[in-house]
């Protein structure tokens, strides 16, 4: 893609700082550091984020999470790793290139903040959307 940032970094067009990088995809760390060693893993072609992709495309991609996150976690000394992919505007995506984010993890406030929120849903009316035929 022409004006896609991430295709600009895998073509050499822009610099980056790379930890990993193989036939299918490259690991390079987040110009953000929200956490040291924060780092972006992307594959190399391209797609509008994990929804979009081919569930080939998606087993590779996420085949060298675990190699390259334990790298780091190792490596730095971390006491634990956020794994995180958004998908679209609305959850966070920025960048429309798949991109998964490794963020290290060293202290609760180490600089990263990820909150759940409980809700009182009915979760079996929920399982039943989510699983009703949609094909009509």
């Amino acid at each position: 893609m022409d004006n896609c940032i991430f295709c600009k970094i895998i073509a050499g067009e822009i610099p980056s700082t790379k930890i990993y990088e193989d036939d299918d995809l490259l690991a390079f760390l987040d110009i953000t550091q929200t956490t040291k060693g924060h780092t972006l893993v992307v594959p190399k072609r391209h797609t509008r984020n994990l929804l979009a992709m081919t569930p080939d495309d998606a087993a590779l991609l996420f085949s060298k999470i675990p190699m390259i996150a334990n790298k780091i976690v190792k490596n730095l000394d971390a006491k634990g790793m956020n794994i995180l992919q958004n998908n679209e505007e609305i959850a966070g995506q920025s960048v429309f290139h798949t991109h998964v984010h490794l963020i290290p993890r060293y202290a609760e406030d180490d600089g990263f903040v990820g909150k759940f929120t409980e809700h009182d849903f009915d979760l079996a009316a929920i399982a039943s959307e989510i699983n009703r035929d949609s094909s009509n």
